[in-house]
Parts: structure tokens; sequence; C-alpha cells
């Protein structure tokens, strides 16, 4: 049942009531839940009865070690590692020998669904996220990236506020946002990873993250560290180093977009922004910046990138000093 909305008839009112308690002590027990599983240090995920990979401490990778030696824990990798920072893309051994090899660092970074304009798609922040992290791990050379969470808070769902008035938006509750992130930090704690840093593409990202880094950190006393880069949300910060090299945006055209964030995904799929589409209709500027001269734009990406990735990598090594979150810096203009 919709909260806020009076019930259609007096006959449906106890029925109506019934929902809207249900509701309201759902949202309840995700609060209390956000709360137990941070002060408590244990996933609810880890919960249940054992199975047969709990009770023997040799097996690994979703067997038993004596159906299978490669189930084993200490089973030697069949294959090369591959050349990738995402552990989506690495076998369970992968990520293990990663861990040994001193990549204990981890990355979750958050993007989000929502409306961008007539030509950027929904996942616009989970596109340059997909870039950005992977070239802040490699600049790090001892980091991986977690899973891009594209589910964040982005408004009310009913009745819509925020960015769900646009079809095409995926919200989360604010409560859920911060057990997904608690739980993934909690995962990657129990895997053996020493860094776990939280970096968000959106604004709505930044408290959640934030709450999460600092309420595990209080726990943890920084063993893990944990923390949130605000610094890698300063989409201000981009647009004044891009002028310098003639990315300077001339017109406000009012869309959800400017021409860094478009450059910065066009770097990692041209379709993302509809380059091919906007070429043929000569529609290819956002903002006063035109974005036809594919190799120019190219260039402009990757400096973007560069740029994004360096002020990151800087804010981790400051974070890691400080073995926690730093102190919110100074809020700028709105971003993406």
């Amino acid at each position: 049942m919709t909260r806020g909305i009076l019930p259609p008839a007096p006959h449906r009112a106890a029925r109506w009531l019934r929902d809207s308690l249900r509701v309201s002590m759902l949202g309840a027990a995700l609060a209390s839940a956000v709360a137990s599983t941070v002060l408590s240090g244990t996933a609810s995920a880890q919960g249940g009865p054992p199975n047969a990979a709990q009770r023997d401490p040799r097996n690994r990778g979703g067997g038993t070690c004596t159906a299978n030696p490669y189930n084993c824990v200490d089973a030697v990798n069949p294959l090369p590692a591959p050349n990738t920072v995402w552990m989506e893309e690495m076998t369970w051994m992968d990520v293990r020998d990663a861990l040994k090899a001193g990549k204990t660092t981890a990355i979750i970074a958050t993007g989000g669904m929502e409306p961008n304009g007539p030509w950027l798609v929904t996942g616009k922040h989970n596109y340059v996220l997909h870039t950005n992290c992977e070239a802040i791990a490699r600049k790090l050379g001892n980091a991986l990236c977690a899973p891009i969470v594209k589910f964040v808070p982005e408004g009310n769902i009913s009745p819509a506020s925020g960015h769900m008035a646009s079809p095409g938006t995926i919200s989360m509750r604010e409560e859920t946002f911060r057990m997904v992130l608690t739980d993934l930090v909690h995962s990657l704690k129990a895997h053996g990873f020493t860094r776990i840093i939280l970096i968000g593409d959106s604004g709505g990202n930044q408290s959640g993250q934030r709450w999460v880094a600092d309420s595990v950190t209080k726990i943890w006393q920084g063993s893990p560290i944990v923390a949130h880069i605000q610094e890698y949300y300063d989409y201000a910060s981009v647009s004044k180093h891009m002028e310098q090299f003639g990315v300077n945006q001339t017109v406000a055209e009012g869309l959800h977009d400017d021409a860094e964030i478009s450059l910065n995904m066009f770097i990692d799929d041209p379709k993302s922004i509809r380059y091919d589409e906007r070429a043929k209709a000569k529609m290819l500027t956002i903002n006063g910046v035109s974005l036809a001269d594919r190799k120019k734009a190219t260039v402009w990406a990757k400096q973007i990138v560069e740029f994004r990735a360096k002020v990151t990598t800087e804010a981790i090594e400051k974070a890691t000093a400080n073995k926690g979150t730093l102190p919110a810096p100074p809020r700028r203009p709105a971003g993406n």
C-alpha cells in the first residue's frame, strides 16, 4: 500500500491500516538489521546450517576436496593469471593467488540507473565506473575491483520523487543500500582484503558509503582499513582541469549531462552516448563542446580518466594513512 495516500473507501480502512503497518514494520526491521549487521560484524548471509564445504576446512571452489583435487584449498591453478582487475572475471583461484601476490585492496564502486537526457543511457554512472575503477586499480597496482553496485538510492519509489519520475530509473531504499554495502565489506574482509575502498559516481551514493565506512571503522579500528573516498566524486574539478585542454563548456543546455561525463562514458563504450547516431544526425555537441572529432574526443576522454584516477589514488593513500575516511572536504556544486 502506498504510504501517504488515504484509503479509497471506509470499508477498506482496516485492510489499509494493516498493510500500512506492515510497510512501517518492514522499514523498521530493515533499519534495525543494518545496525545489527554492522555492530555484530557478521553478515546475515553467513547464517544457516553448515554444509559440506564448511565441515571440511580444505574445501574450496564450490565443491569438496575429496571429490576433485581442484576443490582443495591449496590446489595449483592450472591456468595463467588473467589480465584483469575485476573479481567477477576471475576464478576463485585467480582471486586467491592475487591476494597472495599482494593485491589486498578491494574497490567497491557504486553507480546507478537514472535518466540522463536524450542520448546518455540510464546506466551512465556504471559505464563511467567500468573505466575508472579499472584505471584506479591499475594505478594503485595492488587492487581489484568488486562488481559495480548498479542499484542505489534514486528517490522515493512510491510516491515517486527525484529521478524515479522518469522511466528506466531503479531506486533502492537508503537502508537497503547500506545493508548491501555492509555485506560487501564483510565479505571482502572475510577473504583477507586489508584495504576496502568505497567510491560512488553519483551524489545520492555518498552519505550511505560514508556511513558504512565510518561504522565498521569504529568496530575494526583500521584492520582492515575501510574508507569512503569523497574526492572521487568531484566533477567540478574535472571540468576545471579539462579547460586547459580546450574543453570549454560555453552553453548550459540544462540536461543531466555534460562534456566530461559524456567523454568518460565514450571511452568505455561509444554506444552508451549514442555516438554514431548523433554523428549522423549532426547532434554531437553538449554544452557547447563538440565531440565530432573522434580522435580529439578520445584524447580528451583518456585525460579525464587519468586525472580522476590520479586524484582518487592520492586520496586513497591519504585515507590509508588516516586508517579510515578523511573528514568531508568542502562541498562543491552539485554534479551528475
